[in-house]
């Protein structure tokens, strides 16, 4: 016989577990492989036979997390499929841990927690994703826009003073740079001969990755007249831009968070500041006023 403090956990294990058996199976009916359909439909079907083992201790049904099924849902319809999955399972870690303390009045709990592990490690190694084996030329892309946009940003700051003048030198700057970059890519892709890599598509992520960071960091430039204030929204950016993409890799790839943030943020903000510097001496120099 369960106690109300059971039949509520049970319950709450009952909603986890029907609300994941409608995002695999909605997973399922749109990833292409087949071989990554069949795995997530069979962890669908289990999902769904734990809400079922729940049930026969609850006595109630439940209905899933309506909410959580569309975010899931869209999270890895958009950000990727690996990551929308992984970002689910980390929530799910939560979840076995309140069903070791049902193993008492329901034995099959050690069973359903030893099979969500299971989920775990077959999900590793599930999806082939095209956009996660071009990471390398998006991180390429990612970090040379945030170094050296800027960085020639800071530098033009205070050399120039005027917020159109930055905004222009910085485009012109950024879009040659970014199809530099994506040629660079290109050619270093073919050179290594990597089948997993097709060289075009990897200059495509590169220069893509490159461009839309350049037109994020130079938008307040665009906006606000005082340069200063321009600038420090850029650099804004640039910690938005690397908060971001540090969270989806660590998710994605299995890489620790802050590590990485802290490494890039450091790069970016001590290019900026030895830029700025730059832009002032230079400015003295040549006893430029604009």
């Amino acid at each position: 016989m369960t106690s109300n403090v059971d039949t509520r956990m049970f319950l709450r294990a009952q909603k986890n577990e029907i609300t994941e058996y409608i995002i695999y199976r909605k997973l399922a009916r749109v990833v292409s492989d087949k071989n990554n359909r069949d795995i997530l439909q069979r962890i669908s079907d289990d999902e769904l036979r734990h809400y079922m083992i729940w049930k026969k201790y609850s006595g109630r049904d439940v209905r899933p997390n309506r909410l959580k099924v569309f975010l899931y849902y869209w999270v890895a319809r958009i950000l990727g499929i690996t990551f929308g999955i992984k970002l689910m399972e980390r929530g799910e870690s939560a979840a076995q841990g309140a069903y070791e303390a049902l193993v008492d009045t329901a034995p099959e709990a050690r069973r359903i927690i030893a099979e969500e592990n299971e989920h775990e490690d077959e999900l590793i190694g599930l999806i082939d994703e095209e956009r996660l084996k071009y990471v390398g030329s998006i991180v390429l892309g990612l970090n040379d826009a945030l170094v050296e946009l800027t960085g020639a940003l800071a530098g033009l700051t205070l050399a120039l003073r005027n917020g159109k003048l930055i905004a222009m030198a910085g485009l012109i700057t950024g879009i040659a740079a970014s199809f530099s970059m994506a040629a660079s890519e290109y050619l270093s892709t073919k050179t290594e001969e990597d089948e997993t890599k097709h060289p075009v598509k990897a200059s495509v992520y590169t220069g893509t990755a490159y461009i839309l960071t350049v037109f994020f960091l130079i938008f307040p430039y665009l906006i606000f007249s005082d340069p200063i204030f321009s600038l420090c929204l850029t650099l804004l950016n640039a910690m938005l831009v690397i908060l971001a993409f540090t969270y989806y890799i660590s998710i994605a790839k299995d890489l620790t968070f802050w590590g990485r943030f802290l490494e890039m943020a450091a790069i970016s903000l001590g290019i900026a500041l030895i830029s700025f510097g730059l832009g002032y001496v230079i400015r003295l120099f040549f006893d430029i006023d604009i």
